[in-house]
């Protein structure tokens, strides 16, 4: 029987976890749909917390006001990069004209950026309630409350980068990055939840694992990061070819992607074998019933999803709810075969 604060810990938990992938949703749709910009400051949108609906309804000289903003803020993120010595990326940040370009205002995108953000603040609160909570295991499992409270720093930093990305009006880069933290922060959230459910939940606790099992599970999940940032430097490429106005047609889109694409295939092909091999190692030494083997079933299945909608961006015009799906699977996969690579390492832990 679980301790009344561990219980409330482990919920809300949870709950920031189930947050976490809706927020990487709504960020997947803000982008397909090109609504990144859909409001030009931050975190207020048109200097409004609840964002207009119409045309009419716009601050007046607004346009004006906020590129003034984002050029002042814009020249503060470049001497910072200049302070740690990054004075080429400070340079382009300063030249680049495309950062201070006005968007038309449109009040679907204006919405579906808004929306973004509240799930963003919502999962925000509840990073901190986790945080809170976490203090309970202060004494028997110190590591919870420390990592509880990195990601809370870790929240805040990307609430930050999230203006940044806004003020540079999304540059490719930050976008990126922007994306990696995400995964760092779903990461913490589930280290935290499994070290605590390890502390009570004696199933979890298998002992005849090997190191090249973990080795492998690792190897495999450092695959799937990687694959991800290649991928968002697809969607990069793909983002700049959309908005030249000289290829304005999806259907020859995948033709005037560089290296990088090729280079994305190649790690998909090499991931997924990898994944396949991890699979059936797995199920070859754990009961159908433990917990690992249901992860590496759920891995497969999430591997099978997401090499559909592969097949779909190759095959059918790169439509936006296959970008969508593709970064959505992308991200349960990663956080799919990380709580598998910390079931497979519980032995190891048993003996701590």
């Amino acid at each position: 029987m679980l301790p009344p604060a561990e219980k409330r810990f482990l919920w809300i938990n949870k709950i920031t976890i189930i947050s976490l992938f809706v927020l990487i949703l709504a960020g997947g749709v803000v982008r397909s749909t090109g609504s990144g910009m859909g409001c030009p400051d931050w975190p207020k949108c048109f200097d409004r917390l609840v964002p207009p609906t119409d045309v009419s309804e716009l601050p007046a000289g607004y346009e004006e006001k906020y590129i003034a903003g984002r050029k002042a803020k814009n020249e503060r993120f470049a001497a910072t990069l200049e302070r740690f010595g990054n004075k080429e990326l400070a340079d382009r940040i300063r030249s680049d004209e495309r950062i201070l370009q006005h968007e038309e205002f449109n009040a679907a995108k204006t919405w579906t950026e808004y929306i973004n953000r509240l799930v963003g603040a919502v999962t925000g609160l509840l990073i901190l309630g986790c945080a809170v909570f976490s203090f309970t295991f202060f004494k028997t499992k110190k590591s919870i409350f420390i990592w509880s409270v990195i990601n809370v720093v870790a929240v805040g930093y990307q609430a930050w980068l999230g203006s940044i990305v806004v003020s540079t009006n999304l540059m490719p880069w930050i976008i990126t990055v922007h994306m990696l933290l995400a995964l760092f922060i779903v990461g913490i959230s589930i280290y935290t939840y499994f070290k605590a459910r390890s502390l009570r939940d004696k199933d979890l606790m298998i002992n005849h694992t090997s190191k090249g099992i973990k080795r492998l599970a690792a190897f495999s999940l450092l695959l799937i990061v990687v694959q991800i940032a290649v991928g968002t430097g697809v969607r990069e490429e793909i983002d700049l070819i959309s908005s030249s106005g000289d290829t304005p047609h999806r259907s020859v889109w995948l033709e005037q992607l560089g290296e990088v694409f090729n280079i994305h295939r190649i790690l998909a092909l090499i991931s997924s074998v990898v994944i396949v091999l991890l699979f059936f190692v797995v199920r070859s030494r754990f009961a159908s019933n433990t917990y690992q083997s249901k992860f590496t079933n759920l891995l497969l299945l999430v591997l099978l999803l997401q090499l559909g909608t592969a097949l779909i961006l190759s095959y059918f015009d790169v439509p936006p709810f296959a970008q969508t799906a593709h970064l959505v699977l992308a991200s349960l996969l990663f956080g799919t075969q990380y709580y598998l690579m910390l079931l497979l390492g519980t032995a190891t832990w048993k003996k701590i």
